[in-house]
């Protein structure tokens, strides 16, 4: 049960407007574009990191409407591009919007799911699985750009796990502050 003062504060503070809510969320989108580049101790395994923008995409869309939740995925894909592609090696390189916009409107849709439960638990599962999905879409689309297949799939499952395990233990550092906002 929380705090009398807690919860006077928590209601002061969404009294203030849209606004707020507005900053808050693009605040912590922002953080995590600025956590996507950082390698610190504990948060990297084999030189694979959490994946912070997907763990905010999932956050943000379980609540939103199937269409809205794409289209922030298409947005966030084009983001993570922008963070992790130089830009003369853009036509070379697999797109992250595919997998985001795939798994972000598959997270809106799993809100009509009377199974799913917005825990810590079902969160950093769904997040698992759709960190698998969105590994296995740039897998894909480097098979598509002539890379060698078995060469392709034999890194694509060993980053996928990792980056699958890193990414959802990860995922209540985000969801716990967002949730309770939101």
């Amino acid at each position: 049960m929380p705090h009398p003062i807690s919860k006077m504060i928590i209601k002061w503070w969404q009294g203030l407007g849209v606004g707020q809510n507005l900053l808050l969320t693009m605040g912590a989108l922002v953080i995590c574009c600025l956590l996507m580049p950082l390698r610190l101790p504990g948060m990297t395994l084999m030189e694979v990191a959490p994946n912070w923008l997907l763990i905010w995409l999932i956050c943000w869309s379980l609540n939103r409407p199937v269409v809205l939740a794409i289209v922030a995925g298409i947005s966030i894909g084009l983001v993570q591009d922008s963070l992790t592609i130089p830009a003369e090696f853009m036509h070379l390189s697999p797109s992250h919007t595919w997998g985001m916009a795939l798994t972000a409107g598959l997270t809106a849709l799993l809100q009509k799911q009377r199974y799913i439960k917005e825990n810590f638990i079902s969160i950093a599962l769904i997040v698992f699985a759709m960190t698998i999905i969105a590994e296995t879409m740039i897998a894909i689309q480097l098979s598509f750009l002539g890379f060698d297949l078995s060469e392709v799939w034999a890194k694509q499952q060993q980053i996928t796990l990792i980056s699958a395990l890193l990414t959802s233990l990860w995922t209540p550092v985000v969801y716990f502050p967002l949730s309770k906002w939101w």
